[in-house]
């Protein structure tokens, strides 16, 4: 499958509901939960519990992972930094994105790419003042 030309990351992403949220504990142990993310004003949203929260706030930098939903599709990953908002039950995690891909196993579609399988830049979305 070819990526034509690169949609922004806001039309990306209100196409997808869940994401794999990446963080890392402050002892460097990885964790990884699988929650709905929505975009909301120039960031992603995603409601979390205790432990990917807290990792979060003592490491911002994170990553989500939207996962392909066909044969052949692309999975988004998207490169942040968290600002976690406490709640009672839950937490909830805005990201703003810093990087955004889609990638695909297979023959790069930019030969100049790092990458070394089909990753597509997205654009991401302008900050509204």
């Amino acid at each position: 499958m070819s990526v034509g030309m690169s949609p922004d990351l806001q039309t990306v992403a209100r196409e997808r509901s869940h994401a794999y949220v990446v963080t890392v504990s402050p002892d460097g142990a990885p964790h990884t939960v699988y929650a709905p993310v929505r975009w909301e004003r120039d960031e992603l949203v995603a409601e979390v519990g205790a432990r990917t929260a807290a990792n979060a706030a003592a490491g911002p930098a994170v990553s989500l992972l939207y996962p392909v939903r066909a044969d052949g599709d692309y999975s988004l990953i998207v490169d942040g930094t968290a600002v976690v908002e406490a709640g009672d039950d839950s937490h909830r995690m805005r990201v703003t994105p810093t990087r955004a891909v889609f990638h695909c196993p297979g023959v790069p579609s930019d030969p100049a790419s790092s990458c070394g399988a089909d990753c597509v830049p997205i654009a991401l979305s302008a900050r509204r003042s």
